[in-house]
């Protein structure tokens, strides 16, 4: 009698949306001793159900405290979201396994991707991916590096660009770490007749472990791009031959900026001497940082020179230094000498990386769009 009279209670009343004429119904089609628990109960679930807004629907899917603020901050709407269309998206992404934090990766990545129609050939599209990551894990990390996976048109714009890359020579197998690496793969890549070239001057067998880096790289990049990043290796007297053994040998150069390229080679060359053609064999000298790694340690092997230290940073020795960890580093060339020489190289060795780019404060960063 008393959980009968709490359904009726005040506290429903201010949502119009409740129907509290189904719990009136049970009062006036029967008395008290003809209704049953489950009737009491399924009419408490439907309340709870309809008064319930997006941060109980979350919770209850699994998220906690943590990921439902993290989710409002990052899309404030989901506030209002509609519940029942929430429901049914959150259910199929517990189908992929995808959990709370998961979700926070995911609406961080793409703010707006619960309001997208998700569930628009879902199982066509759970299919195909299946085939192609073979693994529901698998399937489930590349979905939070690049949500718009479920998003892509699948037949004009998903499965055309996996073909591309079979065509290549490209296996199904090799793509699967490409698509983990470079999420946004499937809506930048196009090819010409040029880019088809890049490829074979590359001179790497479809075999090659290296290939499939060489491909993508391609692929994914403005033929624009390309050109002014050969070029400028070949204003250093590089030939073409030279900078695609160079492609070849560590595809990744393709990712760094041009600017990034002309500030290391001008140390190689300016500053140690070096040829430019070091770097074909180094590929190292062209990832280094040169603010906080190439420089202060060629100027503490400078420093260590000046003081006639007998462990001495130069010839062969120097490439091996710069290729160090940064704790090896410092072990090897600066804690093998007595604490008083070791203490002088280390507070030098520091001041040389705090030493700023000349006007890098007021440098303006010019964004030419995708990719690097």
């Amino acid at each position: 009698m008393i959980r009968l009279l709490s359904i009726t209670s005040a506290p429903f009343f201010p949502f119009p949306r409740i129907p509290v004429y189904k719990a009136l119904q049970i009062f006036t089609s029967a008395t008290y001793s003809t209704v049953s628990p489950a009737q009491v109960e399924k009419v408490e679930e439907e309340v709870i159900e309809q008064s319930e807004d997006s941060t109980g629907v979350l919770r209850r899917w699994g998220c906690s405290d943590t990921d439902i603020s993290m989710l409002f901050f990052r899309r404030p709407s989901l506030r209002n979201a509609n519940l029942s269309q929430l429901q049914s998206k959150l259910c199929l992404l517990s189908d992929l396994g995808i959990t709370g934090p998961d979700l926070v990766k995911i609406i961080n990545c793409r703010p707006r991707f619960l309001s997208c129609r998700i569930n628009h050939c879902f199982e066509e599209r759970l299919v195909y991916f299946m085939s192609l990551f073979e693994s529901k894990e698998v399937l489930r990390r590349a979905i939070v590096r690049n949500p718009s996976l479920l998003t892509y048109d699948l037949h004009n714009a998903v499965k055309p660009a996996i073909k591309l890359y079979e065509e290549l020579g490209v296996t199904k197998r090799d793509l699967i770490p490409m698509l983990l690496s470079r999420p946004t793969m499937i809506p930048r890549t196009s090819f010409n007749d040029e880019k088809l070239e890049y490829i074979c001057r590359a001179g790497l067998s479809q075999d090659s472990k290296m290939y499939k880096y060489v491909v993508t790289l391609i692929g994914i990049s403005c033929v624009e791009t390309i050109r002014g990043k050969l070029a400028n290796f070949e204003k250093f007297g590089l030939t073409n031959e030279e900078i695609f053994s160079l492609f070849a040998r560590s595809p990744l150069i393709l990712t760094l900026s041009i600017d990034k390229v002309q500030r290391n080679m001008t140390f190689v060359m300016g500053t140690m001497k070096l040829s430019a053609k070091v770097v074909l064999k180094h590929p190292f000298l062209l990832y280094m940082n040169l603010d906080t790694a190439l420089k202060p340690r060629i100027l503490l092997a400078e420093k260590i020179q000046d003081m006639n230290l007998k462990l001495q940073i130069k010839g062969p020795t120097t490439l091996r230094a710069l290729r160090m960890t940064e704790k090896r580093f410092v072990k090897q060339f600066i804690k093998r000498h007595p604490k008083e020489v070791a203490d002088q190289l280390m507070e030098f060795y520091r001041s040389a990386k705090e030493i700023k780019r000349l006007a890098e404060s007021s440098k303006k960063t010019i964004h030419k769009g995708f990719p690097f």
